[in-house]
């Protein structure tokens, strides 16, 4: 079974969709292509959305969030157009963005306080009940009377998670929640994201392929704008079974081997190169079969040579 059918099958038996996106595809000015009939249903969890720069991630992220409007294509949320209806699902929408600004001498209570109001949360008492809550959640309540522009980096995260919650949304967009912090700050705000996920929809767009693999069932990704792969990622993973092969290698014995062999991704363990290779057979001598993973199945599907193995899949 080749992985279109894997991921058709899968699919299939995959939970309702509650978000549904058709022949999506936007065009810039410039005849820049950003999405290309960017089709993908989505169920209740966590989904994750991967893909490089300049695959058309937060040009989608953007389109959902009704920050934009796409040159053709559909997207339904709970069966209702977000295009034709933002409000629809603006009244359901969580959103992180990477980067978010905040008023310099605001407390975390007070900030929240105002993005209630612009969220026409209400009346007083109900909107106070609300911010307790998610700071609650997010593990703010000691630190909820400091000023937001003080926190580090991981509280600013989880602020910004707090304010996303606001309203009780049914749909949560965070674009690379992690990026910068420590271990410790990133394990909790996966305990966080988790707890989120198991009630509403959270779309997860990142680099970070851990962050994925520990909490995404399901995932797209995205290459110039159209989707390589999407489905789950056991699913999606069983499409290497048998086929990656693994050798330990020296700097200059790879180079040789990127010319005659599919490499797929690279490993460092303890000062060695480990090297992971696509193919039917035993590509050489010396290599082990092993089972491949998210980060062999991204690097396959967004590399130089991406249509080979597409292809070949």
């Amino acid at each position: 079974m080749n992985i279109a059918e894997t991921i058709e099958r899968h699919e299939a038996a995959a939970s309702p969709t509650v978000l549904q996106i058709t022949d999506l595809s936007h065009v810039y000015s410039g005849r820049v292509r950003a999405l290309d009939d960017v089709s993908l249903s989505i169920p209740q969890g966590m989904y994750g959305l991967l893909g490089p720069n300049g695959a058309g991630k937060s040009t989608l992220m953007r389109i959902i969030a009704t920050l934009q409007r796409p040159s053709s294509g559909q997207v339904l949320f709970e069966g209702a157009d977000v295009v034709k209806q933002p409000g629809a699902i603006r009244q359901a929408l969580g959103y992180l963005p990477q980067e978010f600004g905040v008023y310099p001498r605001l407390s975390a209570e007070a900030l929240l306080d105002h993005i209630a109001v612009l969220k026409c949360i209400g009346p007083a008492a109900s909107r106070r009940e609300q911010i307790h809550a998610v700071l609650k959640k997010t593990n703010l309540s000691d630190v909820r009377n400091r000023e937001v522009a003080r926190f580090s980096g991981g509280m600013r995260q989880r602020f910004g998670i707090a304010q996303a919650l606001l309203g009780n949304p049914r749909l949560l967009i965070v674009d690379e929640p992690t990026a910068g912090l420590d271990p410790a700050e990133r394990a909790r705000f996966h305990d966080l994201l988790a707890e989120i996920g198991e009630n509403i929809v959270v779309i997860l767009s990142t680099h970070i392929l851990d962050d994925v693999a520990k909490l995404c069932p399901r995932l797209a990704i995205l290459v110039g704008g159209r989707v390589v792969a999407q489905g789950e990622i056991a699913a999606l993973t069983a499409g290497l079974h048998g086929r990656i092969w693994r050798k330990s290698v020296s700097r200059a014995e790879l180079n040789e081997m990127r010319d005659a062999m599919r490499v797929v991704s690279l490993r460092y363990l303890e000062g060695r190169t480990i090297v992971h290779v696509l193919s039917d057979t035993s590509p050489a001598e010396g290599f082990d079969l092993i089972e491949g993973d998210l980060q062999d199945l991204y690097f396959a599907m967004t590399s130089e040579r991406a249509d080979t193995a597409i292809s070949s899949l």
